[in-house]
């Protein structure tokens, strides 16, 4: 089968498309056939060796974590799914390998594919919705007339946290480029605060939770526009934000945490819900073929992408 894989860290242009073996499913395990696998930034920074402590220097390194496709095979002790299932999904653990014609699958982090949704719009969803969800729903702990700030709200995991903030029944403030504000006000958003223009720090109301998906925001300048018991969540690691979670929790008020996000079969299924309801939907913006993956990566790393950016297989 074709995957794409690297021999050593680096630029786009480390990524390669080889023939590989297929990979043989184990007893509580299915083999996928992929259709699609969803680019994300975590799969540029494991390019990059920026978690090489987690990753190792064992080359050749696969890449990715989000895919949609048809299950071929399952494994004796599989219940829940049968061959030809359509599904999708992101695989736990910083070793990618997603960005292949097969994949071996764990059901805890498999649902079955939105009916609505066709193969790339799927795997557009898994990572970035997630991080959304669990970002707002479970470390912020959004409610119906809260207020929320997301700092990068175009981008792949900003366009689901608009809408997730939105279904969570948040009043939702938008951090973007005047170019992409019609996109985030069709998504939900009812303020925007245009950072080529604006302060981020220009919020005209203290917000409950500040979720900053870009990585610029810096907590103790965003404190001051936190409510009391506000939340800053960040999904960038680093010490920055390790930093400013311990200070933090020294002292009363607002609190910053880091958000790493984890596959989860319950979490995929509630997206699926939203989706099939008309309430969440995937922005793509780009599709390249598998054997252009080095493309993809280095328009991810433009920062440009509004939505997802997705690799189609076969």
């Amino acid at each position: 089968m074709k995957a794409i894989l690297f021999d050593h860290y680096g630029a786009p242009t480390v990524l390669a498309c080889r023939e590989v073996a297929e990979p043989v499913c184990g007893s509580a395990q299915f083999l996928v056939r992929v259709h699609a696998a969803g680019v994300n930034p975590k799969d540029c920074l494991v390019r990059k060796g920026k978690f090489r402590w987690f990753t190792g220097r064992r080359f050749p390194l696969g890449v990715g974590h989000d895919f949609a496709g048809t299950i071929e095979a399952v494994g004796p002790q599989v219940h829940d799914f049968q061959a030809g299932d359509a599904v999708y999904g992101m695989t736990n653990g910083w070793h990618g390998r997603t960005y292949a014609e097969f994949l071996v699958a764990q059901p805890s982090e498999t649902a079955l594919k939105p009916a609505s949704l066709g193969f790339a719009e799927a795997a557009a969803v898994p990572l970035a919705a997630m991080t959304a969800l669990q970002a707002l729903r479970d470390i912020g702990g959004v409610a119906p007339g809260q207020r929320v700030c997301i700092n990068g709200s175009s981008g792949g995991v900003g366009t689901f946290a608009v809408q997730i903030a939105v279904i969570l029944g948040a009043h939702v403030t938008a951090v973007c480029s005047g170019r992409n504000a019609d996109l985030v006000r069709r998504l939900g958003a009812h303020q925007i605060i245009d950072y080529t223009r604006d302060d981020i720090r220009s919020l005209p109301e203290p917000v409950d939770v500040f979720f900053d998906v870009f990585g610029n925001g810096v907590f103790p300048e965003i404190r001051s526009r936190l409510k009391p018991c506000g939340r800053f969540i960040s999904t960038v690691p680093g010490l920055p934000i390790l930093k400013w979670g311990l200070l933090s929790r020294l002292s009363p008020g607002p609190r910053a945490h880091l958000v790493i996000v984890k596959s989860r079969a319950a979490d995929l299924q509630t997206l699926s819900g939203w989706i099939a309801g008309g309430r969440l939907h995937p922005v793509v913006d780009r599709e390249y073929p598998l054997a252009e993956a080095a493309q993809a990566h280095a328009y991810i790393e433009t920062k440009r992408a509004r939505g997802k950016v997705v690799l189609t297989v076969g």
